[in-house]
């Protein structure tokens, strides 16, 4: 009785004394100035200035004339036919261009599934979409032009060697039309590099478990795949719109002439001679960009939630 007596008191002074140790030291942890956010620093400026200050000012200078005054002149330009024709152009070129980018695109990532990730194939592959999902402006542009431009090498060599005139119908590659091909060129690379990971989250498990039911490869795809990629490869779909949307460099390349797309209009309201005095029409456009584009991404963050849920 008093052994145990003792040995009791004994653990009850003890439990004490390394709780009131280690809470000092846990209490001095928890206060003590984390500076990790440091390194949020230059990522935070590099937002503040190239993408939140702009942003404010083309918001800003659609709400005022070129003395400083209130109007709402410039946002009621939103209305005209001739701006709504420019977002229809807009919104049907990257459409057209974020479907059939998707669908390639997808297309090759199922390609690709099926080889050893380390492959020299699979390599090169996966280092060429990272590279041309970045290639356009004035570069992509130039490559167009040099290949199937009025005298380039494509067009030169199908005129002399079969008779074909590609531009008999008109110089569609510095139009509207010809925006279709280039924008094609950095769509395709952006849906590999953004579809791939969901497409290789599938699990072996799941078609092992199909097959077990008695199930085929369709009847995979068609209840199992596709309804699990499809939140996936919806959200591409989104960016790959709203990636093009947002494009200038290689359609103002191209299309020096005319304002076809709102990117283009926006350049035309700021340098244009026939807009003088109107130069804040452009932050109407860019308002209107903006409000697109936030709709369009926030859907994409909203689906792109639902991916996730799969690919964890």
């Amino acid at each position: 009785m008093t052994a145990l007596s003792a040995t009791g008191a004994g653990a009850a002074a003890s439990a004490p004394a390394t709780s009131a140790g280690s809470s000092p030291l846990a209490r001095t942890r928890r206060s003590a100035p984390s500076f990790a956010w440091l390194g949020l620093v230059p990522f935070a400026a590099y937002v503040v200035l190239f993408l939140a200050v702009p942003t404010i000012l083309s918001i800003g200078s659609g709400f005022f004339t070129k003395d400083g005054s209130f109007t709402w002149t410039n946002l009621s330009a939103l209305a005209d036919p001739v701006v709504l024709n420019t977002f229809a152009n807009s919104a049907g070129l990257s459409l057209l261009t974020a479907l059939v980018g998707a669908i390639v695109g997808a297309l090759v990532c199922y390609a690709l599934l099926g080889m050893d990730p380390e492959s020299r194939t699979r390599s090169a592959v996966d280092a060429a979409a990272g590279v041309l999902a970045q290639f356009g402006g004035v570069m992509l542009a130039f490559a167009f032009i040099a290949t199937i431009g009025i005298q380039g090498v494509v067009t030169v060599f199908l005129k002399e060697s079969f008779g074909v005139n590609i531009f008999e119908d008109g110089t569609w590659l510095y139009e509207l039309p010809g925006l279709v091909l280039p924008y094609f060129y950095f769509q395709i690379p952006l849906m590999v590099i953004t579809f791939m990971p969901a497409l290789a989250a599938l699990k072996p498990q799941w078609a092992e478990a199909n097959l077990t039911l008695g199930g085929t490869r369709a009847s995979f795809w068609l209840r199992i795949g596709i309804p699990v990629l499809a939140p996936s490869f919806l959200a591409s779909l989104l960016l790959l719109f709203a990636n093009a949307f947002s494009s200038y460099a290689t359609a103002a390349a191209l299309a020096s002439q005319g304002a076809q797309i709102v990117p283009l209009q926006i350049r035309t309201a700021l340098t244009s001679e026939t807009v003088l005095g109107r130069e804040n029409l452009a932050g109407a456009l860019a308002l209107g960009m903006i409000v697109i584009v936030g709709i369009v991404m926030a859907l994409y963050s909203f689906v792109q939630r639902r991916a996730a849920r799969w690919q964890s």
